[in-house]
């Protein structure tokens, strides 16, 4: 228990995460289950908190695709990932990744698709990054 809210009084922790950090230090997987059970009832550990505190760090950086990728990685399950999801606005944040990194439109064929395979590494969708590269200032569009 102490080593669980050693981990957790650094940063939010999935549960699966903590599973495994904490399994090589349990004497049995019940003892697991009842530490995690306690973390969960005194609200020290929320997989809610975590994926929407793990979203906001990386939205910037990454879209809605790769974010919902990781979390699931992390064991986070489909609905708390849509929920933590839902304000996420990866048109702003691919234009914003993309002005950084390129700044000017495609200037050749292999330009934009070097761009295309930039922004779809950090997980834009295919319709943003069509948006992004078309120029189009407009949201609507």
């Amino acid at each position: 228990m102490a080593r669980a809210v050693d981990l957790l009084s650094r940063r939010e922790y999935s549960r699966r995460e903590l599973i495994l950090r904490l399994r090589p230090h349990a004497e049995s997987p019940e003892e697991l289950e009842q530490v995690l059970a306690k973390l969960a009832d005194r609200a020290w550990q929320s997989d809610q908190r975590f994926a929407e505190q793990f979203t906001q760090s990386k939205a910037g950086k990454y879209g809605s695709q790769r974010l919902r990728m990781a979390l699931r990685e992390k064991g986070v399950d489909d609905e708390t990932i849509a929920e933590a999801l839902a304000g996420q606005d990866d048109l702003a944040a691919a234009r914003a990744v993309w002005q950084r990194k390129f700044g000017v439109p495609p200037a050749s064929p292999q330009d934009k698709a070097r761009q295309t395979r930039f922004l779809a590494a950090r997980g834009f969708p295919r319709e943003i990054i069509r948006k992004v590269l078309g120029g189009s200032l407009d949201d609507n569009e």
